[in-house]
């Protein structure tokens, strides 16, 4: 081997090697995507439910306004059964807020969808579309029928649930009609369900 392609070869090998450590330090400095909780992060991108088992159905206490309209009543109906807790809780919640046909009467007003629903650590999220809040009635007692429809359907149903945060529309709300704080999440109220 001549000086001249000893030299070359030398080249080459150093131009290569310096080209690896440029892409190995510009994969390191890659800047990662932002950190956010996981209910924001999921909540922007909800991972589909998995289906329910066609066919399969379970027994669910989903509540209701009484007659009197002072408390929720609860009425057992078949929900369609789902392996995951977080889907089955999706069908008690998709339940819960179809329309009713009388007598009955739904707490959660016309039009409001669930978006997506997380499950962690006994806490369920559950971001419902903005209808919740716009399409309200409005007063204190009907507010907080509309949000323990919500947190009984899932608290009574399923034992793993001993709280539920509300969403609206993808965001933490203060209340849905000025009197119910729903800046923490929420647990069972006794003195408004009869089961």
């Amino acid at each position: 081997m001549t000086r001249r392609s000893l030299i070359a070869t030398v080249a080459i090998f150093g131009v290569m090697g310096l080209a690896a450590i440029i892409v190995t330090l510009a994969l390191q400095r890659k800047p990662s995507a932002p950190q956010t909780t996981a209910v924001v992060a999921a909540a922007a991108a909800p991972v589909p439910a998995a289906p329910a088992i066609p066919g399969r159905k379970i027994k669910a206490q989903l509540f209701y306004v009484s007659d009197d309209g002072m408390r929720l009543v609860g009425v057992e109906r078949d929900v369609p059964f789902a392996e995951q807790p977080v889907d089955q809780a999706r069908e008690i919640l998709t339940a819960q807020i179809a329309p009713v046909s009388a007598p009955l009467v739904s707490a959660v007003p016309a039009g409001t969808v669930l978006r997506a629903l997380f499950l962690t650590n006994g806490q369920a999220y559950v971001d419902l579309s903005r209808d919740v809040a716009t399409a309200h009635p409005g007063g204190s007692l009907n507010e907080m029928l509309t949000i323990y429809t919500i947190v009984h359907a899932l608290t009574f149903n399923l034992p793993a649930v001993t709280a539920v945060q509300l969403l609206v529309d993808g965001k933490e709300v203060d209340t849905l009609a000025g009197h119910v704080d729903l800046r923490r999440p929420l647990s069972k109220n006794l003195q408004l369900a009869i089961e």
